[in-house]
């Protein structure tokens, strides 16, 4: 029986999100790669769905996964709820507020969908 994560973060759902179309390839420790499809980012954290084409995502609640994000680099991210097609992953660490406005600027091209910052 696994501890889980232990979350250095305090649940901050409230966080604005910016929606994005971003597919990564995740590390896992035992399932090795995994595919993700990110629908939305917050400097805390991320939401993902399936992605077509690719199973539906089968982690459990507290498992951690590396991602690489454009201007942050690798980070590692505990899924903190799973619901149907969809599942919220906790970053390990915030994203600095300057790191996190260039990678919204790269992933959401669109000023008009990046939302409010």
């Amino acid at each position: 029986m696994g501890a889980g994560a232990q979350l250095s973060v305090t649940d901050l759902r409230r966080s604005t999100r910016h929606p994005v179309e971003y597919r990564v390839m995740a590390e896992h420790r035992q399932r090795g790669d995994v595919h993700l499809y990110i629908v939305n980012i917050s400097a805390h954290g991320f939401m993902v769905q399936d992605d077509p084409g690719h199973p539906a995502l089968e982690l459990g609640r507290g498992e951690r996964v590396v991602i690489r994000l454009p201007h942050v680099g690798r980070i590692e991210a505990h899924l903190i709820w799973a619901n149907g097609n969809r599942a919220g992953f906790q970053f390990e660490r915030i994203i600095r507020a300057d790191d996190f406005i260039t990678l919204i600027d790269t992933l959401q091209p669109n000023p008009r969908l990046r939302g409010r910052r």
